[in-house]
C-alpha cells in the first residue's frame, strides 16, 4: 500500500483545524471520537483529482460500510487543506462539494495556510489524500496516502473495528 514519509504506524496527531465549518459543536478532537475507526479525508474543491478520484472513494467507503451496518464503527470527517489556488478553494466551495457527493453530514474542517497545519501534521504530499485510523487506546495512523482503494480501506477499518488479540 501507499503511505507517505513513514508516517504510518505512528500515532495520529490530534487536529488543529481552526475552522470546523460543519457538523462539528466545537473543535472535532481525536481524542473525544468514540468510534474504533477514523476516516480522514483531504481535499481542495478545485482539485481534478479530488472530484475524479478521491469524493467518489470516499463516498463509496461510506457506503459499503452502511449496506454492511458498520457505520456506526466510524468516524468520518474531511478538511479541505487550502495550499493553493486559494480564490476557488473556498469555504463555501467545500460545502458545495460535500453537498455536491452526498456527504454534507460529516464533519468538515477549512485549514488554510503554507502548508494548512493538518498537510504538516499528516505530512501529505497534496490532495485528494487519505487517512485511517485505528482504535483507542493509542490511535495509530493505519494508512497514509494518495492512492486507496475501497477494498483496502474496508480491510483496513475492519482490522480496525475487530483488532486481533
Amino acid at each position: 500500500m501507499n503511505t507517505h514519509l513513514g508516517i504510518a504506524g505512528r500515532v495520529a496527531p490530534e487536529f488543529r483545524v481552526e475552522t470546523w465549518l460543519a457538523n462539528v459543536e466545537s473543535d472535532l478532537a481525536i481524542a473525544d471520537i468514540t468510534e474504533p475507526a477514523i476516516v480522514l479525508f483531504l481535499f481542495q474543491a478545485a482539485c481534478p483529482g479530488c472530484t475524479k478520484y478521491g469524493f467518489p472513494t470516499f463516498g463509496n467507503i461510506r457506503s459499503h460500510l452502511e449496506a454492511d451496518g458498520r457505520i456506526d464503527q466510524v468516524r468520518f470527517a474531511a478538511i479541505q487543506t487550502v495550499f493553493e489556488d486559494f480564490e476557488n478553494n473556498t469555504a463555501e466551495a467545500a460545502i458545495d462539494l460535500m453537498r455536491q457527493f452526498g456527504l454534507d453530514d460529516l464533519a468538515l474542517g477549512h485549514d488554510v495556510g503554507e502548508p494548512p497545519v493538518t498537510m504538516d501534521d499528516y505530512r501529505s504530499g497534496g490532495t485528494p489524500w487519505t487517512v485511517i485510523i485505528g482504535p483507542r487506546p493509542d490511535r495509530r495512523v493505519l494508512f497514509n496516502g494518495f492512492q486507496l482503494d475501497v477494498d483496502s480501506a474496508l480491510e483496513l477499518i475492519d482490522h480496525a473495528i475487530s483488532p486481533s488479540t
